[in-house]
């Protein structure tokens, strides 16, 4: 007898719990914010999550860290993140992409929609091609600004100022006061999706053109059976990156979010399953479960060193926070 718990479901109930996870902590951040800026007295303590939001210094961060073994004392939650993202990757393929990231939560949102009014696709390869090689060159262009162009004192100098002191809430208040320009783009980015399967994340998203490179060396991979496989194509119609898993042995597309949704698609029992090596076979869970804990794993070691919560005086980040936006 099959389970109830389908892949589908199993990743939409964890998508769910980050995403009002996030609700929570935008909701703290805008009441620190609020503190921040002397629109109210009552000190609400910021909440490290929302450091996760600030990919680019967290990359600072972390090119400061491998080159002095220094932590980021600014944003330290967001270098925390940024390394569990990337053990993530190397252990369990795009697991971020797949079971924590809310944009990955809407893009499928988006997607859903999308085919119930039949307009979800992946286009030609002459078309999709150049458009995935979008994310890769915006990666190696952060990735050959932060590492390369910008000497390490550049680095530093950036992290310590009061610009990157107040980034996540500039960030927040982007998202609460839209400019017209943004709302547009929104706009097309959602019809963009709904037309193309997770276009954000297919296309645009630098996060995931990195993850998804080490993703590429992950020892987890979905694996087909060629003698017991139909060739029915309900993996490949199913699969969220548009991967054409019935054509692979082993999946190790930088595309594969390890969603596992091609195995519950497919009809033939056995026939596709989640392995390590190429060669042992896991519940297919273990993807979505391994991600979760890893990161609660690196969280738990931040809280616990010293590497989670900014060492900067609430005062002084009121000070940074109430000058940067009254000059705004």
């Amino acid at each position: 007898m099959k389970s109830t718990i389908t892949p589908a479901r199993f990743r939409l109930v964890i998508q769910t719990v980050f995403v009002v996870f996030n609700i929570y902590v935008g909701i703290r951040f805008a009441a620190f914010v609020a503190w921040a800026t002397n629109k109210t007295d009552v000190f609400t303590p910021k909440p490290g999550a929302v450091e996760g939001f600030l990919p680019i210094s967290a990359l600072l961060g972390f090119r400061q860290w491998i080159t002095t073994g220094l932590w980021d004392t600014v944003h330290p939650a967001g270098l925390t993140i940024f390394l569990a993202l990337l053990v993530m990757a190397l252990l369990f393929r795009k697991g971020f992409c797949g079971y924590i990231c809310p944009i990955g939560f809407l893009s499928g949102l988006l997607d859903r929609a999308g085919r119930k009014m039949g307009l979800s696709r992946i286009p030609v390869k002459w078309v999709d091609y150049p458009l995935l090689s979008v994310k890769y060159l915006l990666t190696g262009f952060f990735l050959y600004t932060v590492f390369v162009s910008m000497g390490l004192a550049s680095v530093q100098s950036f992290l310590g100022t009061p610009f990157n002191v107040v980034a996540d809430a500039k960030m927040l208040a982007f998202f609460m006061s839209p400019s017209l320009l943004s709302l547009i783009i929104i706009a097309v980015l959602i019809i963009f999706t709904l037309i193309f399967r997770y276009a954000w994340c297919r296309y645009l998203c630098p996060y995931g053109a990195l993850l998804g490179a080490l993703a590429f060396f992950s020892p987890t991979t979905v694996s087909r059976n060629e003698e017991t496989c139909i060739d029915c194509g309900k993996c490949t119609r199913g699969c969220p990156g548009g991967i054409r898993v019935q054509q692979k042995k082993h999946v190790r597309s930088p595309e594969c979010i390890g969603c596992a949704e091609c195995l519950g698609n497919c009809p033939v029992d056995g026939c596709l399953n989640v392995t390590v090596g190429g060669r042992y076979s896991v519940p297919w869970m273990m993807i979505g479960i391994g991600a979760v804990v890893t990161l609660l794993a690196f969280w738990g070691w931040a809280r616990a060193t010293g590497h989670w919560n900014a060492e900067m005086p609430a005062a002084m980040i009121k000070r940074f926070y109430s000058l940067f936006f009254t000059a705004g």
